[in-house]
């Protein structure tokens, strides 16, 4: 209780709110995002701005939706406005990601800013140096929860979702829901009563499912497809992995984020422990890891691909000419390294 009375303190007393998330945002990182946007408008009264350091994927962009024009900064695309705004700032909140490390371009301003600094986040190893008040708990689903428990705390809401700004409820319902795959995996028992008190509240659900799972493009679909069919592999050892190259992506015409949940899809097999996708990104691929429970993602990520996150879920990148010789090295890469994750 005495962290939320900072917080309310804290966003109390500011005049204008920075609240930023991790690079490459996903469906928890915009969900917690403009939830919290949400509130500090709504609620609080007061001049704020989420700002992200590249583009939100459009599958996900309907989040963002009803939210007033400007309120929504992509720093790449605005990067003058979005500079001017953290500069004049004097209350820096960070969602999703446990460090500045993590907004890409954004760090050094982040950094240099004598804004106050609040982290909330459930990944493991947060920087809580760089950070004036920080809440962070790693058995919890997601940053939107994590976010949902800490409104209910705070002297408007008073453990009464109704009283949430309705779009700030409907963004962690949904931040939530693909953070754990809808309810598939980074499931607790708050969860569940998180989901129930938003969805008595009146958010609706089946919408948010709608456009989170029903709005897809019909070359996902086909990409989806021939991935399964062409492009997965599934070693031995029960390590199935997946790599979708820029060859693959310009004849699917792919956009960033229609790959969401691929790489859950292998886990399905009663074989298969462990599984890595991988998208090529210009000269690196970016790394996504899951595992059945008694194998560590995190471990895996953190030991060969320079990431990290949770046991069951981490991600990393490989860097062509630092890490591979070559982005044609990928597949023989993960071969190896998984031989010796699994002590082979």
């Amino acid at each position: 209780m005495k962290d939320i009375t900072v917080l309310d303190r804290l966003t109390g007393g500011s005049s204008r709110v920075t609240i930023v998330v991790h690079t490459h945002p996903d469906g928890d990182a915009v969900g917690s995002g403009t939830a919290m946007l949400g509130y500090l408008t709504d609620i609080k009264r007061k001049n704020a701005a989420l700002i992200v350091p590249d583009s939100v994927p459009d599958s996900i962009s309907f989040i963002t939706k009803g939210f007033e024009p400007g309120s929504v900064i992509v720093f790449e695309d605005e990067r003058l406005k979005a500079e001017e705004w953290i500069n004049s700032c004097d209350l820096i909140i960070c969602l999703d990601c446990n460090s500045f490390s993590r907004t890409a371009d954004m760090e050094t301003l982040l950094r240099k800013s004598t804004a106050r600094k609040v982290l909330i986040d459930h990944h493991l190893n947060p920087e809580t140096a760089s950070f004036d008040l920080t809440f962070s708990k790693e058995g919890i689903s997601s940053a939107s929860e994590l976010l949902f428990w800490i409104l209910m705390e705070t002297p408007e809401i008073e453990g009464d979702a109704s009283r949430l700004p309705a779009r700030c409820a409907a963004s962690l319902l949904t931040g939530m829901t693909t953070d754990t795959n809808n309810f598939s995996n980074s499931v607790f028992p708050s969860t569940f009563e998180m989901a129930s008190r938003l969805i008595e509240a009146g958010v609706d659900r089946d919408a948010i499912l709608v456009s989170l799972y029903n709005n897809y493009r019909e070359n996902r679909l086909r990409l989806m497809g021939f991935l399964m069919s062409e492009k997965l592999t599934i070693t031995p050892r029960g390590v199935a992995f997946i790599i979708l190259d820029k060859e693959t992506q310009d004849r699917f015409d792919f956009k960033r984020g229609e790959s969401e949940g691929f790489v859950n899809m292998p886990l399905s097999v009663a074989e298969v422990r462990m599984s890595i996708f991988l998208t090529q990104e210009d000269d690196i691929f970016k790394v996504s890891i899951r595992s059945k429970k008694g194998v560590s993602a995190n471990d895996c990520a953190a030991r060969y691909f320079n990431g990290g996150g949770h046991e069951q879920a981490a991600g990393g990148k490989l860097t062509a000419g630092k890490d591979l010789a070559s982005l044609k090295d990928a597949e023989a890469y993960i071969l190896k390294v998984t031989n010796e994750f699994f002590g082979i």
